[in-house]
């Protein structure tokens, strides 16, 4: 049973967080809500965007995300959370601007690397923040809350794409990184991290704000030397060393790590919802391909709600290899419509490969798109989970910028059908590993 109350600053301040995931969010919504707009003859751009630049607008993201995970880690290591998260506002806000005031594809390159900047930032510093203030019986729930706020404004981001003017939509999103700056300035730094800096006093004040505990309580004090000595026992606060990083715990969390980074990126998973309405007019079917885009991100948001519910309930473990499994089925049926399949039948069962591609987002949600970057983190020993994570992230950005490069090409030059079982391919691979593998973390004590 969740205590709310002794919970309440931890969800408070996973609910300010998610202000900020919701903007990544429609940053990442965008592109597929404006592609067919921008590769039309009525561009607002000085000419229309081909589909090779269309593949280096939508992996860019991932190129900026790379920045930002390379620049963080060190950063996130010596100055803290708060920092970074101060930070992360200013490369999203850049990205709205240029999309408001460009006029050829150059400004939508550079607007794409600050969102994934930002992105890279938000990927390596959230998921830590959290791990550091949250209960063990609610973590798993509130890291999968600001990935559903993610979720969210990627919806968002195609409805309002769908329904505003182009130049609008930057002036709406900008309120975003305002009203998060704002919000996170009452948060103190993390009691992790301020241990390990030797300020132990504000550690305690720290320990007690997330914990929502009475500073002059003797139960207080004793749970926070409790925690103190945790830490200590398990060498967390002591001075990081090159075989810390270069152990059988350490090595296997890696090899872990990157099959369930690959899978994250390579299941099509992200590719997916960034080439929505691409992959809709690849099926032939009757509906607007926009509006199909929304129902795909309402089928994403209703999976990662789920998980937020499940997460804590069931288990990190049952959840993947269940996304995984879900997710190959439906990418295997969608090959299946484009090999087998004739024109007649797309058209006048379009409902069933739009149906397809929900269930294939919904389980993505569900498991494979919620739950990737809390195992991370809790996979990771807790002494290198600062660069860890963002090492981590940095692999997935590389992995991102390949699977939203090769998308669109593969789908223009070989069809829907080989791309959705190369992608079915990765989550059957994944499955085995990880289902052999893959521990369930959700008991581990990180705060």
């Amino acid at each position: 049973m969740i205590d709310l109350g002794r919970c309440r600053w931890q969800i408070i301040a996973t609910l300010e967080m998610g202000i900020m995931m919701l903007a990544h969010g429609m940053a990442l919504g965008w592109l597929s809500a404006m592609y067919l707009y921008l590769s039309s003859d009525n561009t607002p751009l000085d000419e229309k965007l081909t589909v090779y630049q269309a593949s280096w607008t939508g992996s860019l993201i991932a190129i900026g995300g790379l920045f930002g995970n390379v620049s963080i880690g060190i950063p996130l290591y010596y100055l803290g959370r708060k920092p970074i998260m101060y930070f992360l506002a200013f490369p999203n806000a850049i990205h709205w601007i240029l999309i408001y005031f460009g006029t050829n594809v150059i400004y939508l390159y550079v607007a794409r690397f600050f969102a994934g900047v930002s992105g890279g930032c938000v990927l390596s510093v959230f998921p830590v923040f959290i791990s550091e203030i949250a209960d063990s019986n609610i973590r798993g729930a509130l890291t999968s809350t600001i990935v559903c706020a993610t979720s969210t404004g990627i919806l968002l981001g195609y409805i309002l794409g769908y329904f505003l003017d182009y130049k609008v939509l930057p002036c709406v999103i900008l309120l975003l990184p305002t009203i998060y700056l704002i919000s996170i300035t009452f948060l103190p730094e993390t009691p992790f991290f301020l241990l390990k800096a030797g300020k132990t006093e504000k550690a305690e004040k720290s320990f007690y704000f997330y914990k929502h505990l009475p500073h002059e309580d003797s139960e207080s004090k004793k749970q926070f030397k409790e925690f103190e000595e945790r830490l200590s026992n398990e060498g967390t606060v002591d001075i990081v060393t090159i075989n810390d990083y270069c152990n059988k715990e350490a090595w296997k969390a890696y090899g872990l790590i990157f099959v369930l980074l690959c899978t994250h990126q390579m299941s099509g998973n992200f590719a997916i919802v960034t080439y929505a309405t691409t992959i809709f007019r690849h099926l032939n079917n009757d509906f607007e391909v926009n509006l199909s885009a929304i129902g795909l991100g309402v089928a994403q948001l209703l999976g990662m709600i789920s998980a937020i519910f499940l997460v804590d309930r069931v288990g990190r473990r049952i959840l993947l290899l269940s996304s995984m499994g879900g997710m190959a089925g439906g990418e295997l049926t969608i090959a299946g419509l484009k090999y087998f399949a004739s024109k007649q039948f797309l058209k006048e069962y379009g409902w069933f490969g739009l149906a397809t591609m929900c269930f294939i987002i919904f389980v993505a949600g569900m498991g494979v798109g919620s739950l990737t970057f809390l195992v991370v983190v809790e996979l990771l020993p807790n002494k290198i989970i600062s660069i860890g994570c963002s090492t981590s992230m940095c692999l997935l950005s590389i992995l991102a910028f390949t699977a939203l490069k090769i998308y669109p090409i593969m789908m223009a030059e070989h069809g829907l059908g080989p791309t959705m079982i190369m992608s079915a391919s990765v989550c059957v691979v994944a499955l085995i590993i990880l289902g052999i593998f893959l521990p369930e973390t959700k008991n581990k004590q990180l705060a």
